[in-house]
Order: C-alpha cells, then sequence, then structure tokens
C-alpha cells in the first residue's frame, strides 16, 4: 500500500499593517484555517499560472496542479512554498512565537513523534528562528463543555485517553530538551485530567488552554490547582477537529471549492476522468494541523500569524 505525504499551508495571514493582539474573539480556527487555505491555493494558482506565461494547459481551465504545487520525494507541498522569501523582519529574539499543534482523530497515534517533528520543522522553517517559545498540545476528543463549570470540569476527566496523552507529551519533553521549545502547554485539560498527567511527566505544563464557550466560567478546582503549580490558564475559540476528512477531501478535490489536486470519489462513484492531477487517487487522511504566531513583543502586535497541515494520500 503506498502513501504520499501532503503538507497544506496558509503563508502569513497577517495582511497589510501587523494585528494588534487581542482578546479571543467569536470566530473560530477552523473557519479561519480552510479559508485561508482556499484563498492560498487561488492565489498560488494564478500567480504561478502567470510566471509560466499566463493561461493554463488544462482543457477546463485549472492550472495545472505541477505549476502551482511542489514534490520533494514522497512528499507533496500545497501550495509549494517559496522558503527564500520566508522569515520575520526582526531578530527572533524580539518575538513571542507561540505553536499549537492539533493532533487529529483518525490519525495513527505511533507516527506522533514525526508529526511533532514535522510540525515544528516547518514553523522553524518558515519563520528562519532557532526555537519557538511555547508549543501547545491539543488531542482529541477533549472538550470543556457543559452547563456549569463544575458540570465540564467532572466530564472532562473522562475524556481522551490518559496514556496516549502521557506518551505524546514524553515526545514533545525532547525537543523541549534540545531547545527547539522553551516551555509546553496543554488544551482542554480540566483539574482530574491535570493531576494525572503531572504524575506521569518530567516537564510540567506551562500554560492550559481551555474553551468555556458553553460553562462561561473556569473551574474553581482548575484554578485551586493552577495557581498551585503555577500553571498560567488561557481561553480560547480553536476547534479540536480542525481539519476533517470531509473538509480536507473538499479542500483538495476537484468539487466547486476543491484545488484540483486529489481526485477521491465517494465510495462507489466512478473516477471523472478529471485531467488535473489523475495519478493522485486514494484515501485521504488528516494527521495534524499547527497553527504558529508571531508577536513583536515590545509592540504588541502580530507580524505572522498562519498553518500548516500534514496528511497521507493512501494509494492501493
Amino acid at each position: 500500500m503506498a502513501k504520499m505525504e501532503i503538507i497544506l499551508s496558509t503563508g502569513n495571514i497577517v495582511s497589510g499593517v501587523p494585528s494588534i493582539v487581542r482578546k479571543p474573539g467569536s470566530s473560530r480556527s477552523n473557519l479561519e484555517f480552510t479559508s485561508s487555505l482556499r484563498d492560498h491555493f487561488a492565489a498560488a494558482q494564478q500567480d504561478y499560472a502567470a510566471a509560466a506565461g499566463g493561461g493554463s494547459s488544462s482543457p477546463d481551465g485549472e492550472t495545472p496542479v505541477d505549476i502551482w504545487t511542489t514534490r520533494e520525494g514522497n512528499t507533496l507541498y500545497v501550495p509549494r512554498i517559496e522558503w527564500a522569501t520566508a522569515g520575520l523582519q526582526e531578530e527572533g529574539n524580539r518575538y513571542d512565537i507561540t505553536v499549537k499543534l492539533f493532533f487529529l482523530p483518525g490519525a495513527p497515534i505511533s507516527e506522533r513523534e514525526q508529526y511533532i517533528k514535522d510540525a515544528v520543522d516547518l514553523v522553524l522553517k518558515e519563520l528562519k528562528v532557532d526555537s519557538i517559545d511555547l508549543l501547545i498540545a491539543s488531542f482529541p476528543e477533549m472538550s470543556f463543555d457543559g452547563d456549569c463549570e463544575w458540570e465540564a470540569d467532572k466530564k472532562n476527566a473522562s475524556q481522551g485517553d490518559d496514556d496516549e496523552e502521557a506518551s505524546t507529551w514524553v515526545l514533545m519533553e525532547k525537543i523541549h530538551e534540545k531547545g527547539m521549545v522553551k516551555s509546553l502547554g496543554i488544551s482542554e485539560f480540566g483539574s482530574e485530567k491535570m493531576q494525572r498527567l503531572m504524575k506521569r511527566i518530567n516537564v510540567r505544563p506551562a500554560v492550559d488552554q481551555i474553551n468555556i464557550r458553553d460553562c462561561c466560567k473556569v473551574p474553581p478546582p482548575l484554578i485551586k490547582l493552577a495557581k498551585e503549580q503555577k500553571i498560567e490558564l488561557l481561553v480560547h475559540t480553536d476547534c479540536t477537529d480542525i481539519l476533517p476528512s470531509g473538509t480536507l477531501r473538499e479542500l483538495l478535490g476537484h468539487g466547486p471549492i476543491g484545488a484540483g489536486v486529489v481526485s477521491t470519489p465517494e465510495p462507489g462513484e466512478n473516477e471523472d476522468g478529471h485531467s488535473g492531477s489523475p495519478e493522485l487517487r486514494g484515501d485521504l487522511i488528516p494527521q495534524w494541523v499547527v497553527k504558529y504566531t508571531a508577536v513583536v513583543r515590545d509592540r504588541g502586535v502580530i507580524e505572522n500569524k498562519g498553518y500548516f497541515a500534514g496528511a497521507a494520500l493512501v494509494q492501493g
């Protein structure tokens, strides 16, 4: 069974003057992420088609995939990345760089070490820095849902998988020890989950992000624990399952809002003979998404913000 790795990127989604850092609003990360991908795909198709002499050689008028994407070994970059133009405007030590890594449901847990390496390496290369300040892990099936903060904290205690989360955290500790990441953080961990995790790890979380859109308040037991353990509590509006398989298929497929990169018919459907990329067929498996933000410390503005995502195309 053949497998190709696909790396998706948004580029810097901060346009014009860098944005002032604001408190989290009502927009959710999955909407920002997918719309930014579509915009970046469309811009790349237009720019690379123009650079290649204008127009398109495809009968249907689409820009050929090999013009605006690039393949290195068994990895396809969508769109291609111009690393020479990447980087921050000032020295890296003048920024607070936060990275949030979403481990997606359905992706093999055994490959998480590679996911961490790929995600962090891409951000370091994109920003042209040697390290990041904070890496936050977001695990599948974690939430803070409930009619009140007490119920949300109680429900959270039975979510996720303690063994998988602890073993993944140990992998993150490795890059922390190498100096690639200065601090580690966690997302959607209530008081009981946090206490159980801390008994099994060496590097204590510096941050715990929680989404309290339903219960409105931070659970008192979590506040108490965070104060005792010197863990900073932050509120976020991110979606845990930021890239469902159906959304990925829409983004890369040949539908009305797709980029025409991969032909992935639903079970029982026939191939449509589309000319965009007939060799790229198979099952698409979202693996991870990483969100990165670089804030200029002395000015409190976001200079660079974007996303990378990793997926597998399984053929055969």
